[in-house]
């Protein structure tokens, strides 16, 4: 059985700071470890293990937003009289502080100063500070499933994040049938990905090993299992029970909710556009278990 229309690049869309509200986009280069400012900047606590909204749900409503020159612009979430926080990008050669993201390995990132730390410390009501990933080599994507020498941004495990818009149609005809109705239909930006692809069949892309987005090719390393942060309405940061309970219905494996597939880019330098086609180059039979 064949896909029913041609596949197209949808969306895109990058996460200037960690955990915060994403950009949506027309186009995007894609570098070695994803889109061209995308997770470059992360908040960390005292001892530089990454803080997220997991924890801190309200992150999701503050909106960052990239300047020409490198730095950061930061809006605070609706109704918050805090103000706007400016953040030039830190300079090159300057000191380092030792972050770690969900406590693997440690590495160097730049930080951000006092006066950013002093205004996220603020906003979350506990002391943290902003980091800057000014050299991704010094981290790398798990090699057991993207191979060796992957480079990483501040994202949780790989470069790229792709989600399909039949998927996530098939996630909320589920949610419509189910007893949290109400909770449903579910926005894609609940899920925070890189790139959407349109047309096709649900859950194909748990076949997908090796894709050509326009100009760019991709390879598919594994799926992606879910937190609670996709729970988490991204208008008022008011967390409920869906997605994660009717995934856990229909799409848990070895104690984890899937949706989305973590990728790896193959051509940097590649330019993506909104309304590329899309062909997937490889594939294999959609597995009867987790997507990788």
């Amino acid at each position: 059985m064949t896909d029913p229309g041609a596949l197209t690049l949808t969306e895109l869309r990058r996460y200037p700071v960690k955990s915060c509200r994403g950009q949506g986009l027309e186009t995007a280069v894609v570098e070695p470890w994803g889109l061209a400012g995308d997770r470059r900047w992360m908040l960390v606590d005292e001892t530089g293990e990454t803080v997220t909204a997991r924890e801190h749900r309200e992150m999701l409503l503050v909106s960052p937003r990239l300047r020409a020159d490198g730095g950061l612009e930061v809006s605070p979430p609706p109704g918050n009289d805090q103000g706007e926080l400016v953040v030039p990008r830190p300079p090159a050669g300057g000191r380092l502080v030792e972050v770690t993201v969900f406590g693997r390995a440690s590495f160097g990132a730049s930080p951000a100063g006092h006066e950013a730390d002093a205004w996220f410390s603020k906003l979350l009501s506990e002391p943290v500070r902003l980091v800057f990933a000014d050299d991704p080599n010094r981290r790398q994507a798990n090699p057991a499933y993207a191979g060796p020498g992957v480079p990483m941004h501040f994202g949780d495990g790989y470069p790229l994040l792709l989600a399909t818009e039949a998927s996530l149609a098939a996630l909320n005809d589920l949610v419509a049938a189910g007893p949290k109705a109400d909770e449903g239909p579910l926005p894609m930006v609940r899920f925070r990905p890189n790139l959407v692809i349109g047309g096709g069949l649900p859950w194909a892309e748990d076949g997908w090993l090796r894709l050509r987005v326009g100009e760019a090719e991709l390879r598919v390393v594994k799926g992606c299992d879910r937190c609670a942060i996709p729970t988490t309405d991204e208008t008022t940061a008011v967390r409920r029970k869906e997605p994660t309970y009717t995934l856990a219905q229909h799409r848990r494996w070895d104690g984890a909710v899937w949706f989305g597939m973590n990728v790896v880019p193959l051509t940097p330098g590649a330019t993506l556009r909104v309304g590329d086609p899309v062909e997937v180059l490889d594939s294999r039979a959609a597995p009867d278990g987790p997507p990788r």
